[in-house]
C-alpha cells in the first residue's frame, strides 16, 4: 500500500518530479526590427521538472557574436501571465500581440532583442509543461525548486 502523496518524505517527491520527462517545443519566431522584412528564426522552448517555476528560451548559435546557444531562463507564470496582458521588469517582458501573437522582449548589456511568436505555439508548450509537473508523487505544494529573480543568459 503507498502513501499519499502528502505523507512523501520531500526527497520521494524530488525524485518522482527529476524523472519526469523534459519538454522541448520547437517552434519558429519572428525577430522584430525595423526592416518590413521579418526574419524567421527557429527557437526551442525548454522545460524541466526539476525546475518547475522556470522555461527557457534557446535562440540558435548563429545569432549569437559568440557562436553559441543563447538560453534564457525566467519564470514560466511570466511567460503564462503575459499571454493575457503585458507583463514583466528587467530582463524579459511579454505581451499579447493582437489575437494570435505574443512578443517576448529581451533585455541585456548587448541591446534589446525583440521576437514575435505565436500564441497557439506557446499554450501547448505551457500545456506540455504542466503535465509533465502534473504527476501524482509530485504535487506543486511540494515543488522545492525557486523561480529566478531575473532572467539569465
Amino acid at each position: 500500500m503507498s502513501a499519499p502523496a502528502e505523507d512523501l518524505p520531500a526527497t520521494a517527491t524530488a525524485t518522482a518530479t527529476a524523472a519526469a520527462a523534459p519538454v522541448e517545443e520547437r517552434v519558429r519566431a519572428r525577430v522584430i526590427t525595423d526592416d518590413p522584412l521579418y526574419r524567421a528564426i527557429p527557437v526551442a522552448l525548454r522545460f524541466a521538472p526539476a525546475e518547475p517555476l522556470a522555461v527557457r528560451i534557446v535562440f540558435p548559435a548563429d545569432l549569437s557574436p559568440e557562436g553559441t546557444d543563447n538560453e534564457w531562463v525566467f519564470p514560466r507564470a511570466l511567460l503564462e501571465a503575459g499571454l493575457q496582458a503585458p507583463t514583466g521588469t528587467g530582463d524579459v517582458r511579454v505581451w499579447p500581440c493582437g489575437r494570435v501573437q505574443a512578443v517576448v522582449e529581451f533585455h541585456s548589456p548587448e541591446g534589446v532583442a525583440v521576437v514575435q511568436f505565436d500564441i497557439a505555439a506557446l499554450r501547448r508548450f505551457l500545456r506540455r509543461t504542466y503535465a509533465a509537473t502534473a504527476a501524482p508523487a509530485a504535487p506543486a505544494a511540494t515543488a522545492t525548486a525557486s523561480s529566478p529573480a531575473t532572467a539569465t543568459r
